[in-house]
């Protein structure tokens, strides 16, 4: 079996040979890039299965290495932070990171974080059979992330199409924000939950209108139902 692969990016050199001593160490396999763009060409290449994120980076910076990345890849990406305002954590969340890690970092959390990641991340691979689901006028494919309305394929973001899978697979069944944050997203994340509201908001503009037999309603106090009449 081929070791795990970690792509390491962050402009500090000093920090990039820590972890890829402590990765490899372990048995993952790295590699490092020290600027966004370069992040984005070996996300492609080297085709890895974490990527440990800088935010403030040369070039491109973390949030933007994130989006490109998102558009092609659903790879775990954890990001490395010294900021730590909650508004970094929702834009992150947003844009489809998997979690954080504030520096300075202790190296053993390090490991046990992308541990954790990976282990999800596989888990969800594997309970993810049903990669279909449809209703009238909609299909939402998570094999090839597709959303599909009224005949139309319409152009949605990893997230947005995972949390609209999610509710749909489930339909009437009301969710919290915590729980969508937590079963969607894949960790626990305590505090604002505004990015649920934005991805349901974003949702709501693809399928307002499509059919009268379901809809993405709001329960009043509590969370969000995919409604099925």
């Amino acid at each position: 079996m081929e070791n795990q692969k970690i792509l390491i990016v962050d402009d500090d050199s000093n920090i990039c040979e820590l972890l890829r001593m402590y990765l490899q160490k372990d048995g993952f396999d790295t590699a490092i890039a020290s600027d966004g763009e370069q992040a984005v060409e070996l996300a492609a290449q080297y085709n890895p299965d974490l990527i440990l994120l800088d935010i403030m980076m040369p070039r491109l910076d973390g949030w933007q290495v994130c989006r490109q990345v998102r558009k092609t890849s659903e790879v775990p990406i954890i990001m490395l932070t010294a900021k730590g305002e909650v508004f970094d954590k929702i834009l992150g969340l947003e844009l489809g990171a998997d979690d954080y890690i504030s520096k300075p970092f202790d190296t053993k959390e390090v490991l046990a974080r992308i541990k954790a990641v990976l282990r999800r991340s596989s888990e969800k691979a594997k309970n993810n059979k049903i990669k279909e689901v449809r209703f009238d006028k909609l299909v939402i494919n998570l094999t090839n992330y597709e959303l599909i309305v009224d005949d139309k394929k319409i152009d949605t973001p990893p997230k947005e199409l995972e949390l609209i899978f999610h509710l749909a697979s489930n339909p009437n069944r009301v969710y919290t924000r915590d729980q969508l944050l937590d079963e969607v997203w894949g960790f626990d994340y305590y505090g604002d939950s505004r990015t649920v509201d934005v991805h349901v908001k974003r949702l709501r503009e693809k399928l307002e209108n499509v059919s009268d037999k379901w809809s993405l309603k709001t329960v009043w106090g509590v969370g969000y139902k995919f409604e099925v009449k």
